[in-house]
Order: structure tokens, then C-alpha cells, then sequence
């Protein structure tokens, strides 16, 4: 009887060890998957190549776990394997953003200190060498980590299986498909606390808790098979360096995320946001005491407007839109958080403007209610944009344009001009807001003589995208014409207009010569010379192709060109 109770003993505890290495399994393909999002998110945000970064890094980190797959077989002990690789994966994981943010900081600020150092005119830029090399560095380094943190992750399968057999005294039936389905529902619940809880803080925060909970797991495996397992002591050691590294980043962490990243901007930060959509920086500079300070609005790194000369970008939005347009009483903003467009909007004297955004964090922001900003900056961007985003006429919705569009053209609303203010096509996301379908889908919304106005990008460096809008447009039966203007922050910049019955825009506008309104920055030879273009810009136009919902032409031709540009101006090393 005693020896059946022991059997059943036994086999009551090696089920519980089961039990408990499937549970860490699944905990730690969670916490593998959210180190995967981490730092493809921040490298997406600080090099402003999201799509780049994003598919790029987890495609590495999914090859480099099939790597560390087969490298988990040098390792003879299992056990001090996993031991070491639990607190390996939570220092490197819970660290890996503040160490990308180190390299990003360091590549950019050595050009200005040796600049500065050797006194050299502003007209040189410091390139070649050392500088080079760290430049080179600074743009793998989100892929080397996560190389490095799939390796590692990838490690953990192998093992767990091994010990699994080591401890069953057997061979274990299912085992392979037992441990991936472990591994599968882990990541799945990764994701999702990725997106639910992880995006929704300070990614340094997020990063510390997910290795946090590594370091448990790692502690938990080290107390069933403290015996086992080699070095311990020094594990123990490690484990302890380990946490108080992960406390330091999750109690600094933010605050000194911000000041490296603060050194990728050359104007003075003051005021910094991280949405579930995107990274917001708002820098200042002091032109001069008589004119005053410059704001610069940056989403993931990428400049969005400059106060210094946004009267010049959104005047050629909105005027020529309006302009056209017969009636002026229910205006539909697509875009345009920061209320700039509605300001310009508001000289109209519309009854209504609906304006659709995803991101609540930006309207808040530039309503002058973001309980992070300095009050002296909610002052500064709701006198920028007018207070227009608190005026009573506007109503905003919150969601992705695509589908509030599509809810709007349900339910049979009209709208006597639309403007589209939105991001550049860089992301296959965006590119659906470029599409023939979204474009036929505002047609539907708009009143028969009516204007829609377009963001289009640069005729100069993205050609063939600024010309597929144009097409798409038109493949709707749209009127449409294209007009473009320098613009100091950006360069050469494009926009197209478009009507639905009756004259094309260029036409109406021409028509329109008594009902130009004044204008602080734009006149009417200014606007309708802004029609006017080189031959060379059109030169095959008939090889452009328009951009369907379903393929990525626009977002090729974007990323195509701006890759080229791009090259004509980076240095040689």
C-alpha cells in the first residue's frame, strides 16, 4: 500500500512539474513575443521607417528563434540552460530600448560635438570615418537586437522539451506539438497584452514589467531544480544585478528615454507624448526677440509642421478648396489633429466642421488639455491653430478614416467641401487612404458642387506618387488638377483638388477672381501660378498606375522615391 502511495506520489509531483514547466512556457513565449513588439515599435518611432522596422525586426527575431533552436543543442544541461537564459532574456529584453536609444543618441550627437570641437562652418557636414561606421551601427542596431533577443527566445522550446523527457524518465508522447501549443497560445496572449496594456505606457515601463515577469519565471524554474542546475550561486547574483537594473529602468526609465531621444532633435525639446498611434515631439526654437519662438510638431520623427511657415502649407489646402466650392456650411476634415486646417477653415464661416482623427492624444493635445503639457505650451498651440479644435462648430470623431467614411456614406451624409490633411502613404496602412475606393467613397459624400482637397505629397521627391494620386482621384470620375508650392520646412510640395459635376477646379477658380478672399500669406496670381508645372513632371503619365485598396502602388512609389532622394543627398563616406 505504501509503495502504490509513493508511486502515486511520484507521479503526482512529476505532473506538477509538468504542469509548472508548460505554465512557464506559455508565460515566457508571451513575454518573447512582447519583447518583439517593443522593439519594433521603438525603432519604428525613432527612425520614423515603421513599416521598415516593424516586419523587418520580427522577421529577423522569428529566423533568429529557429537559430537559437539549433544552438540549444550545444548545451548539454538543459536545466542550467533554461536557468540562464530566463535571466539572460529579462536583462537584455528589459534593457534593449534604453540601449537602442543610447546608440541612436551617441551616432547623432558626435558629428555636432566633433563639429563644434574643430569650430567648422556650418555649410560642413561631418561624415566619413568613425562617424560613418557609428551612423552604420546606430541604423542595424534595432535588428542585431532583435536577432540577439530571438536567439535566445528561441532557445527556450528545446529546452523545455528536453527537460520535459528528462523528467518523465521517458520518451514524452505529443511532446513537440504539447510544447508549440503552449508556445502558440502564449504568444497569442503576448499580443494581446502588447496591445491592450503595454502600448497604453512608457515603453521603458512595459519593457521593465515583461522582463520582470522573465526574471519570476527564471526564479521559479531555479527553486524546482536548484540541484540541477550549475553555478547557481552565481545565477542568484545575477538574477539580483538583474532587478535592480529592471527597478532603475522602470522608475527612470521614461525620463531618460526621453533625454536621448531629446538629442536626436537639433531644436530644444519641450514636450514629448507616446500614443497607442504614434510618438509626438514638440520642440521650440528662439528665432529671434523680436519674432519670437519656433514650434515644430514631429510624429515618429518625422516633422509634421513648423509654425514658422504652416500659414504657407495650409492656405494652399484650404483655399483653393473653399474657393471652388459653391457653399461653405458643412465642411469634413479628414485628418488635420492639430487643428491648423480647421483655422484656416473657420475664415469661411461655416455652420459645421466634422473632423475625423485617430488619435484622441493629439486633439487633446492641441485643445490645450494635455494634463502633461506645460501650460505655457497648451497656451502656444491653441493660439497657433485659433483655439479652433474647442470651437462649438466642430465635432470630432475619433477612428480610423477608412471605416468612419464608409459609416458616414451609410448613413447618407453631404458635405459641401472635404479636405484631406493627412500622412504621407509610408506605412501599407496609410496606403488604403490613397486608394480608388476611399477616393470614390468621399465622392459619395460630397455635395454635386462641391470641392475635395488632398495632401499629395512632393511632386519633386516622390514624382510618380504625387501623379498616382492624381490618377486615382480622377479614376472616380472626379474633375481633377493638380497645384504644387515650396514650403521653407518641407521643399517642394503638392496638392490635389477635385469636383464632382460641372467645371474642373482650375476652372472654377479661374472664375473666382472678385471672391478671393484677403489673405495674410496667399493671393490669387499665387494660387492659380501654383497650377503650373515643368513638362518633365508628366513625361510618363501614361505608365503611372492608380492605387487600388488591394495593392501597394502609391506606398511602393512613395518609398521608392523618397529612397532616391534620399541618395542624392547622403554623403559618400
Amino acid at each position: 500500500m505504501s509503495a502504490v502511495s509513493t508511486k502515486n506520489g511520484a507521479e503526482m509531483n512529476v505532473t506538477l512539474k509538468d504542469v509548472l514547466l508548460l505554465s512557464i512556457m506559455t508565460i515566457g513565449a508571451g513575454c518573447g513575443m512582447i519583447y518583439e513588439y517593443i522593439v519594433a515599435h521603438y525603432a519604428g518611432r525613432i527612425t520614423g521607417s515603421v513599416d521598415t522596422a516593424v516586419y523587418g525586426i520580427i522577421g529577423i527575431m522569428v529566423c533568429a528563434m529557429g537559430v537559437g533552436a539549433f544552438y540549444s543543442r550545444t548545451i548539454k544541461c538543459p536545466y542550467s540552460g533554461f536557468a540562464w537564459l530566463e535571466a539572460i532574456i529579462a536583462l537584455i529584453g528589459g534593457t534593449a530600448v534604453l540601449a537602442m536609444a543610447c546608440v541612436f543618441s551617441i551616432a547623432y550627437v558626435l558629428p555636432l560635438q566633433l563639429h563644434n570641437s574643430f569650430g567648422l562652418d556650418d555649410s560642413v557636414r561631418v561624415h566619413g570615418g568613425i562617424v560613418f561606421v557609428l551612423q552604420q551601427i546606430s541604423a542595424a542596431f534595432p535588428y542585431i537586437t532583435g536577432f540577439v533577443v530571438g536567439l535566445l527566445v528561441g532557445m527556450e522550446i528545446p529546452f523545455i522539451a528536453r527537460i520535459r523527457e528528462d523528467i518523465y524518465s521517458a520518451k514524452v508522447d505529443h511532446n513537440a506539438g504539447t510544447i508549440y501549443g503552449a508556445d502558440y497560445v502564449g504568444g497569442g496572449i503576448g499580443a494581446a497584452v502588447f496591445v491592450l496594456v503595454c502600448l497604453h505606457m512608457p515603453i521603458t515601463l512595459a519593457a521593465a514589467f515583461t522582463a520582470l515577469l522573465n526574471l519570476t519565471l527564471g526564479s521559479i524554474f531555479l527553486v524546482m531544480f536548484y540541484k540541477r542546475i550549475k553555478g547557481a550561486i552565481f545565477l542568484i547574483a545575477l538574477k539580483l544585478a538583474t532587478l535592480v537594473a529592471l527597478t532603475l529602468v522602470a522608475i527612470n526609465g521614461a525620463a531618460w528615454i526621453d533625454k536621448l531621444n531629446n538629442t536626436l532633435y537639433e531644436d530644444k525639446v519641450i514636450h514629448s507624448k507616446s500614443t497607442p498611434y504614434q510618438n509626438l515631439v514638440v520642440t521650440e526654437r528662439i528665432a529671434s526677440k523680436a519674432s519670437g519662438s519656433i514650434i515644430n510638431l514631429y510624429i515618429n520623427g518625422n516633422l509634421q509642421f513648423s509654425s514658422a511657415d504652416e500659414i504657407a502649407y495650409h492656405s494652399f489646402l484650404v483655399v483653393p478648396v473653399m474657393l471652388a466650392s459653391a457653399r461653405h456650411k458643412n465642411i469634413l476634415v479628414i485628418g488635420g489633429g492639430d487643428g491648423l486646417a480647421a483655422k484656416e477653415i473657420f475664415k469661411w464661416n461655416p455652420d459645421s466642421i466634422t473632423l475625423v482623427d485617430l488619435d484622441s492624444a493629439m486633439i487633446s493635445m492641441f485643445r490645450g488639455k494635455d494634463k502633461t503639457s506645460p501650460d505655457y505650451l497648451n497656451k502656444r498651440l491653441t493660439d497657433l491653430n485659433a483655439n479652433a479644435l474647442n470651437d462649438e462648430r466642430l465635432t470630432y470623431l475619433q477612428g480610423d478614416a477608412f471605416n468612419i467614411v464608409e459609416q458616414l456614406s451609410n448613413e447618407g451624409k453631404t458635405y459641401d467641401a472635404i479636405i484631406v490633411d493627412l500622412p504621407d502613404p509610408n506605412h501599407p496602412d496609410l496606403n488604403k487612404l490613397y486608394s480608388s475606393y476611399f477616393y470614390a467613397k468621399l465622392s459619395n459624400l460630397l455635395s454635386g458642387d462641391g470641392a475635395i482637397g488632398i495632401q499629395s505629397t512632393s511632386p519633386y521627391h516622390s514624382r510618380k506618387a504625387f501623379l498616382s494620386i492624381g490618377k486615382t482621384v480622377e479614376s472616380t470620375g472626379l474633375s481633377m488638377n493638380q497645384y504644387h508650392a515650396n514650403i521653407p520646412s518641407f521643399g517642394e510640395w503638392g496638392w490635389t483638388i477635385a469636383t464632382k459635376r460641372g467645371l474642373a477646379p482650375i476652372d472654377r477658380l479661374k472664375q473666382q477672381f472678385h471672391e478671393f478672399p484677403e489673405h495674410d500669406y496667399l493671393s490669387y496670381d499665387l494660387m492659380l501660378s501654383s497650377f503650373i508645372f515643368p513638362k518633365s513632371l508628366t513625361k510618363d503619365l501614361s505608365e503611372i498606375k492608380i492605387n487600388q485598396l488591394s495593392s501597394p502602388t502609391l506606398y511602393d512609389y512613395h518609398s521608392n522615391g523618397w529612397k532616391i532622394e534620399k541618395g542624392i543627398y547622403l554623403a559618400n563616406p
